[in-house]
């Protein structure tokens, strides 16, 4: 388990293969409660490639000097994942 953000990551090692690579993190809130979005990829094994980037927000309880994921979004497409960005943009313009 994981005891400061930093160590906190999506990647998930199956038979010497990262089927979940992590390609980047922001870590956008920290303390008791943490987020982080994540940028990362899948493998494919029947084509043996990763498949196109996917992006997930993870929230994150620390206890007992531990992180604990208590709750994920996966945002789906990268058509997702813009429209997301233009509804922030737009509530959070001056």
């Amino acid at each position: 388990m994981a005891s400061t953000p930093e160590e906190l990551s999506v990647t998930y090692t199956e038979d010497g293969i990262d089927v979940v690579k992590e390609l980047d993190k922001v870590v956008l809130s920290k303390g008791a409660w943490t987020t982080i979005i994540y940028r990362y990829q899948d493998w494919d094994r029947a084509k043996e490639l990763y498949g196109a980037d996917k992006y997930t927000i993870r929230r994150y309880q620390k206890r007992s000097g531990e992180y604990m994921q208590k709750s994920k979004f996966n945002i789906s497409s990268r058509d997702q994942a813009k429209g997301i960005i233009d509804a922030l943009q737009k509530w959070t313009a001056d």
